[in-house]
């Protein structure tokens, strides 16, 4: 007798588990063989590294002449047979989880005043109105792909394309490198009492916020100059929240944490596995579905997309076609105009 045929001929009824139970088991499964290999790993040259920054979660560390790419299109990566995977809420929450515990270890090191961020970001077809012969319409622009330089210290800041000044612009170049100098604002924001912050002086906000979820989005509530909205909830307001910050600025490792285990504990949250994001890349998105219109003006899917193993930042989208973005690439240099 064949002792395993009938072992197995006992279970042959059973149901093969789906997509969305083995999802957070294969995350823990796979995060753990990544730590294993990890070191031989970053010997390969072909081997990118992430900034810790910004909505970016595989960074190493900031320092000098350290950039990043942020991975190129990966239509052909691997992804689920099936396509697109809504998961259920308790493998949401380990997917997150899974993030907040990665991103976490990560280190992260604040740039010189002299250093600039860097970003490159692509904004894809907003809905405009048009005027024809049938009426008012609603058609899509192309995309616009720019760059960005922001000093550390909030005195500089340079922009390609460069925008037209006022007046003639027969001269006018939009390719050649817009650079702006100016005094330090921050004493005299903080003296008259403006919202406006350097991104050094709100990086140095977050570094002081707790780690439990809770008490992070409280003080961030309380502190960021998002603005209130009259009958805005709280869910709605701390997504708002996570949305703003994700798109504006370097970001601790330890909030980048804290703000995926906050992603969590918003109601109605969706994770799903095997999209892409705007730029056709392999992506992870978290979700929210605004059935009715909010105070914000906000409504229908709200998704912010991550690399499925880094967890860096990778875009956002609306479904009111407010906003479809990119982050192309991401980094701290020493000098205006110095790429990835």
């Amino acid at each position: 007798m064949n002792e395993l045929s009938e072992l197995h001929g006992l279970r042959a009824d059973a149901p093969l588990p789906d997509i969305d139970r083995l999802a957070a088991p294969r995350a823990r499964l796979t995060a753990a063989m990544h730590q294993d290999t990890r070191r031989g790993r970053a010997a390969l040259p072909q081997r990118r590294m992430i900034l810790a920054g910004a909505a970016t979660a595989g960074a190493l560390a900031v320092t000098a002449g350290i950039i990043t790419a942020l991975p190129a299109d990966t239509t052909g990566a691997s992804a689920p047979k099936g396509g697109p995977q809504v998961l259920s809420a308790g493998a949401a929450a380990d997917t997150l989880e899974l993030a907040a515990a990665t991103v976490e270890k990560h280190g992260g090191t604040e740039p010189g005043p002299k250093q600039w961020v860097y970003e490159k970001e692509t904004v894809f077809g907003q809905m405009q109105a048009r005027t024809s012969e049938k009426g008012i319409t609603f058609g899509q622009d192309k995309s616009r792909t720019t760059e960005e330089w922001t000093r550390w210290d909030g005195t500089g800041h340079a922009n390609l394309p460069g925008i037209p000044p006022a007046g003639d612009i027969s001269d006018f170049d939009p390719d050649k490198l817009q650079v702006w100098y100016g005094p330090n604002q921050e004493e005299e924001w903080k003296r008259k009492g403006y919202d406006d912050r350097s991104q050094r002086q709100f990086y140095r906000f977050l570094d002081t916020l707790p780690s439990d979820p809770g008490r992070m989005m409280k003080r961030i509530r309380e502190e960021h100059a998002i603005g209130d909205i009259k009958g805005e909830t709280r869910a709605q307001r701390d997504w708002r929240e996570i949305d703003v910050l994700y798109r504006s600025v370097l970001i601790p490792p330890k909030v980048q944490a804290g703000l995926f285990r906050a992603l969590a504990k918003i109601p109605g949250t969706r994770v799903t596995t095997g999209v892409k994001d705007p730029l056709g890349r392999a992506a992870i998105s978290v979700s929210v579905d605004y059935a009715e219109k909010t105070p914000s003006g906000w409504q229908g899917k709200q998704e912010i997309f991550f690399d499925p193993e880094s967890y860096a930042y990778l875009g956002a989208s609306k479904d009111d076609g407010l906003i479809v973005s990119a982050r192309d690439a991401w980094g701290v240099v020493d000098k205006p105009g110095a790429r990835p």
